[in-house]
Formats: C-alpha cells, structure tokens, sequence
C-alpha cells in the first residue's frame, strides 16, 4: 500500500513538473515543489516505518517523527503559497 501512495504522489509530481515546463510560472513551480516535498515525506515515512519496527528509545522515536513531519510542513505551506500568491 505505501507503494502504491509513494507511485500516486510521484506521478502528481511529475504531473506539476511538465505543467511548469508547459508554461512556466511561479505558482506552478511552487506547486511542483510543494508537490516534491510531499512526495520525499511519503518516502521518508515508508523508511521511518521500517526503521522504527525495531526497538528503539523514545528520544529516537521523537527525532523520526520530526523527520518525518519536516517534508510534509513545508510541502503543504509550499501548496498554499501556490494558491494564494
């Protein structure tokens, strides 16, 4: 299932990207970019699950929760810049 997630959010990427090399502009770069963050947050979140199957300290567990917060915050403020700029 996290495949199939990581597949969707890279194809809307590439979607966004050939729409901004189509007719560039700055809200479509930043949607392009917005849309890449999300998409390394999928995949972060997919290494982080894995890695977080094993038994780690809760001091740990905060840190891959943050690095996995971090590309999602700034894909989504990414996307709102895109569509209120």
């Amino acid at each position: 299932m996290r495949m199939v997630v990581f597949g969707l959010t890279l194809g809307i990427t590439l979607i966004s990207f050939q729409a901004y090399r189509k007719r560039p502009s700055e809200r479509l770069q930043y949607a392009f970019v917005g849309f890449a963050f999300i998409s390394m947050g999928v995949a972060v979140s997919s290494v982080i699950t894995q890695l977080s199957a094993a038994s780690a300290g809760a001091l740990v567990r905060i840190f891959f929760q943050m690095a996995e917060t971090i590309p999602f915050i700034i894909g989504f403020s990414m996307l709102y810049v895109s569509l209120y700029r």
